[in-house]
């Protein structure tokens, strides 16, 4: 009796052990899930063409912004914070952690800010690692599949065309106000201003994903031009000392701060600001911030530096830069000096995410989390900074070699930027070995870049786009390209020049040739009617009209001719392709008899 009662008494205890491991094994689960569930969410707000000096909080004296002001005071501010001088650039090394001379990202246009495919992304990182990804804003690193932003890692976007608001592939005659624009590749009309819309995107996408963790990226196309604002955010500016574009410019970034507040407020209230980082940075120097007078006078505020937007001085690449992330234990109210860069976001981020990154190709960043977290200084390290915007990068070309103390411009002027910071004397006379140890610099990383320079081709029968539509934004050419509709409209510049691209098989392949893009419904001859502005609004100025008698397509030993019929709105020529990589050139032939340039072609694989 005694042994059976031992037995069964034996087997309770076995079986409460038993359960009391698999509580623990539950327990242990659980806590893992609640730890995966305090991943920080990342949002970082990207701002086109303001600089360091335009913030209330740098001393400018004029300009009104409150909320970026209050958030710099609960915020850890770096005061040497770089970039790329232009926008393409910056976008892509904020992507990729790799400079944009690495990646055909080293332009605007001309073929050259389109980030090359097999690049990997920060929305790819963070993807993998588990997270909900999206972007709502100016993308400017490739239309064309496989380089839309929904195509490297973004699940859900709305977006402009190319470089933003009334650029050559944006959605015809988007002035900021009630456009349409791209929601993951399809046109879609949204009621509001440009900058409303995409903060609104942003609180509506947190409220849908908030259970999860997510990384948002907000890149704004304010306030680049045009300078079109609502008049309320102008009228605050009416009686400054500033010219007429400087009080749109300033009036779109109040309306930034505003739209900033917002969204930080939203996040306090749904109790998640703790556990998001939020960063706030530009993608260049100032655009017009500083202006002239007609008597010759400085109007605006730079902060001192020297340059703007495109410069590889300071002012063109030194911008403002704020994150904060409270249950992370980033310093509040202070700031660090320490050089860190666009290029840095990437490994940065995904340390601080707690998010798998391997790089597969040489990076120009580093983590930096012990210089946000910590306050640590960073490793001695060197930094480049140039400005290309040419259909290939140059050796020399306005470069700007930097680490936290110095900046070595072109090779040859140094500056002590702590003791100089408006970079006036040039002391390169004074400190040789110091010219020489970032010369070498700049040596090696340049014979390490240059083997990476190429091209993107764009596919052209491709099943995930067929029909693709190219536009004379990516033509490759020397020449002055039609960047903005402004530009399509007045039809001045007919540039020649090809476009890269891949035909992925065999077939029979349809071209038609648009002067106006497709969506327009203009005819070939058409004088595209005046889009009246206002005050605060810029006019679209009536279409030049030009006309047509034929239309030629090339690549390579193909050459495709056609008649045009004037009053259509393309020129369709159809012919067999064979697979592989060209050179594709296509233009109008004029009744004069001239070749002009075929702004948009759409091309179809039919067989």
């Amino acid at each position: 009796m005694k042994n059976k009662l031992g037995a069964k008494f034996g087997l309770l205890v076995c079986f409460l052990a038993l359960l009391s491991c698999g509580q623990r094994n539950k327990t242990k689960t659980v806590s893992a899930i609640e730890a995966d569930d305090q991943k920080p969410n990342v949002i970082i707000v990207f701002t086109d063409d303001q600089g360091y000096g335009d913030l209330a909080s740098h001393g400018n004296p004029i300009l009104k912004t409150p909320n970026l002001s209050a958030f710099g005071k609960e915020a850890l501010e770096l005061t040497n914070f770089h970039v790329g001088t232009t926008c393409a650039p910056s976008r892509a090394g904020l992507m990729t952690g790799r400079n944009g001379n690495r990646n055909n990202a080293w332009h605007t246009i001309g073929g050259c800010s389109i980030l090359l495919e097999d690049e990997t992304t920060i929305a790819e990182v963070f993807e993998d690692g588990g997270y909900k990804t999206a972007m709502f804003g100016k993308w400017h690193l490739g239309d064309n599949y496989p380089y839309r932003p929904f195509d490297r890692g973004f699940q859900e976007t709305l977006y402009n065309g190319g470089g933003g608001v009334q650029q050559t592939p944006d959605y015809w005659n988007n002035t900021y106000f009630n456009d349409t624009y791209f929601r993951n590749g399809v046109p879609e009309k949204v009621e509001g201003y440009a900058t409303d819309v995409w903060f609104n995107e942003a609180i509506k996408y947190v409220q849908r994903t908030k259970e999860e963790p997510f990384f948002l990226y907000l890149p704004l196309n304010a306030a680049h031009s045009p300078f079109n604002v609502p008049e309320s955010y102008a009228k605050q500016y009416e009686d400054a000392p500033l010219t007429d574009v400087q009080k749109l410019f300033y009036g779109m970034i109040t309306n930034i701060d505003e739209n900033f507040g917002k969204l930080v407020n939203f996040l306090k209230d749904e109790k998640l600001f703790d556990n998001t980082i939020i960063i706030f940075t530009t993608d260049n120097g100032t655009a017009a911030g500083i202006a002239k007078s007609k008597d010759g006078s400085v109007l605006g505020y730079n902060a001192g530096l020297r340059g703007t937007k495109g410069s590889h001085y300071d002012g063109g690449h030194k911008v403002p830069f704020f994150i904060s992330w409270p249950k992370g234990n980033i310093k509040k109210g202070t700031t660090s000096n320490e050089l860190v860069a666009n290029v840095d976001l990437l490994p940065t981020l995904s340390r601080m995410a707690g998010v798998s990154f391997q790089p597969k190709k040489p990076l120009d960043g580093a983590d930096m989390s012990a210089v946000l977290k910590e306050g640590a200084e960073s490793k001695e390290r060197m930094l480049v900074i140039d400005t290309q915007r040419a259909q290939w990068p140059e050796k020399g070309k306005n470069s700007c070699v930097m680490n936290t103390e110095w900046r070595l411009i072109g090779g040859t002027e140094l500056y002590n930027i702590v003791d100089d910071p408006g970079q006036k004397n040039n002391v390169a006379d004074q400190h040789p070995d110091m010219v020489k140890k970032m010369q070498a610099f700049y040596d090696q990383w340049w014979s390490g870049i240059e083997p990476e320079m190429r091209y993107a081709e764009i596919p052209i029968g491709h099943e995930e786009a067929n029909p693709v539509t190219i536009t004379v934004h990516d033509m490759h050419t020397k020449e002055n390209i039609p960047w903005n509709q402004v530009q399509i409209r007045e039809g001045e510049f007919s540039p020649e020049g090809y476009y890269s691209v891949n035909i992925v098989e065999d077939g029979e392949y349809e071209f038609k040739l648009y002067r106006y893009p497709p969506e327009s419904g203009l005819s070939l001859n058409a004088a595209s009617d005046v889009i009246m502005g206002s005050s605060t609004v810029n006019e679209l100025p009536v279409g030049r009209r030009i006309n047509f008698k034929g239309a030629q397509v090339k690549l390579g030993d193909v050459s495709l001719e056609g008649n045009v019929d004037p009053d259509e709105p393309y020129a369709q020529l159809q012919g067999d392709l064979k697979k592989g990589s060209y050179e594709l050139n296509s233009h109008f032939i004029t009744d004069e008899g001239n070749a002009f340039s075929a702004y948009y072609i759409v091309i179809e694989k039919k067989g």
